[in-house]
C-alpha cells in the first residue's frame, strides 16, 4: 500500500488508539483486545475496498464500533433527543472536583456509563473527534452525537460526584468540538 499504509504499518499506529476506544466501550481488556484484532482482521480482508486512504483511521473506529454492536446483537434504536432538550439535565461539577479526581479514574468510570452514550463520549473525549466525525463513525445524525454526549457526560458526572464531594458544570474547553 502507498504511503506506509502497510499492515504492520497500520498496527503499530492504530492499535493502541482502537483498543482504548474498545476498552471504553466494553469495560473488558479481553473483550477490547477481541474487538480491536476483530478490527484488524476486517481491514487484512476488506481493507483494499477503501478507495480514500486518508479516510483509514475512520474506517477503522467505524468499523470496530459496529463490530461491537453486532456483539451486542442490539434490537433498540438509541433514542434521538437534541441537546438543547436535555441541557437542564446536566449537574454541576466544581473545578476542585475535576482537579482532584485522576484519569485513570475518569476512564474506568467511563465503563459504567449506559452503552448508548459511552462510545460517543469516548470518541469526543478520548480520541478528539468532532462531532460530524463521531456521527460518522457511529452512522447516527448529528443531533443524536450531542444528546448521547450530553447525556452520556451527565451520567458520567454523576459517577464522579458519586466518588468526590462537590458540584459544577465539566466540559471541553467550551467547546462544541
Amino acid at each position: 500500500m502507498p504511503d506506509g499504509l502497510d499492515f504492520e504499518g497500520l498496527v503499530s499506529r492504530y492499535y493502541g488508539p482502537l483498543y482504548q476506544f474498545a476498552y471504553s466501550l466494553t469495560g473488558s481488556e479481553a473483550d477490547a483486545s477481541d474487538l480491536t484484532q476483530q478490527t484488524f482482521y476486517i481491514w487484512a480482508t476488506k481493507g483494499h475496498q477503501l478507495r480514500d486512504l486518508s479516510k483509514v483511521k475512520t474506517w477503522l473506529f467505524t468499523t470496530l464500533h459496529r463490530e461491537f454492536l453486532n456483539l451486542r446483537r442490539r434490537v433498540v434504536r438509541f433514542p434521538h433527543h437534541e441537546l438543547e432538550e436535555v441541557e437542564h439535565e446536566l449537574p454541576n461539577i466544581s473545578p476542585a472536583m475535576v482537579n482532584s479526581i485522576d484519569a485513570a479514574k475518569v476512564v474506568e468510570l467511563l465503563t459504567k456509563v449506559a452503552e448508548p452514550y459511552h462510545a460517543a463520549v469516548a470518541l469526543f473525549y478520548l480520541e478528539d473527534y468532532s462531532y460530524k466525525e463521531i456521527a460518522e463513525i457511529l452512522e447516527v445524525p448529528l443531533g443524536t452525537v450531542q444528546s448521547r454526549i450530553s447525556r452520556g457526560l451527565a451520567q458520567l458526572q454523576q459517577l464522579i460526584s458519586q466518588t468526590s464531594p462537590g458540584t459544577a458544570r465539566m466540559g471541553k474547553g467550551g467547546a462544541n468540538g
